[in-house]
């Protein structure tokens, strides 16, 4: 099945046309015709079957045939905060395979020892849009501008969700699958390739945040998230 992203379309449309650079792909690298059917994903669960009117390269109109909602719909809600990487390309990879696995919402975080403090949350919406295309997914994980550590924080205190906090000091910690239930509403912070400062970790365990541990190896930081990830999969599986 080949899924297309239009983020504009609505359950109730009868027909719909594919932007530009979507009907560029399904007719001139597909070779799409009319007839052929294709699926749309709207990035919020909704899932459209469509048949092509109009095979034009670029507004391919489509008849809806069909919409099924909820589509792969998870029984938890992970939102994964991470510190981003020096090397942007590591960043993007965790993005991409936490997507894959299951993500619903990301954001950067900028800490005392954080290397990199700017990220273009465009190009990390490409990464997860085509992440969620090649898993057959139909929801589409918010990426967020990256917030430095304190603000974040803040905002976190109040928040009553599963709050987990990854870092490598030597002190008591629990594992995901015995810290939390599970489908949870899951909160996990991961730190730069230099981990949290004190100050850091002392005020997210203030905030209410329970400290995590992944194993004894030390993670790279891509790997930790996605680690993170995976565990959470795991425990609502």
């Amino acid at each position: 099945m080949q899924l297309f992203y239009t983020p504009d379309i609505e359950p109730h449309h009868a027909a719909f046309l594919l932007n530009e650079e979507e009907s560029k792909h399904a007719v001139r690298v597909l070779r799409l015709q009319v007839g052929d059917t294709i699926h749309l994903v709207d990035g919020r669960g909704g899932l459209y079957e469509t048949e092509i009117l109009d095979a034009h390269p670029k507004r391919t109109s489509l008849k809806i045939l069909k919409v099924q909602t909820e589509f792969g719909i998870l029984p938890y809600r992970l939102h994964m905060v991470v510190a981003p990487t020096k090397n942007m390309d590591r960043l993007e990879w965790f993005l991409e395979k936490a997507t894959e696995v299951g993500l619903h919402e990301f954001t950067p975080i900028i800490c005392e020892h954080s290397e990199r403090k700017e990220v273009k949350v465009e190009r990390l919406e490409k990464v997860a849009i085509s992440a969620m295309k090649q898993s057959l997914k139909a929801y589409m994980p918010r990426v967020n501008p990256a917030i430095s550590f304190h603000k974040f924080i803040q905002q976190a205190t109040e928040t009553r969700t599963n709050k987990g906090l990854a870092h490598c000091v030597d002190a008591e910690k629990k594992y995901i699958a015995t810290a939390f239930e599970p489908k949870g509403d899951y909160l996990l912070l991961i730190g730069p390739e230099g981990d949290f400062s004190e100050k850091e970790i002392s005020q997210a365990l203030d905030a209410g945040f329970i400290p995590i541990s992944l194993g004894d190896a030390r993670l790279r930081t891509e790997t930790a998230a996605l680690a993170s990830t995976i565990e959470v999969s795991l425990l609502n599986r």
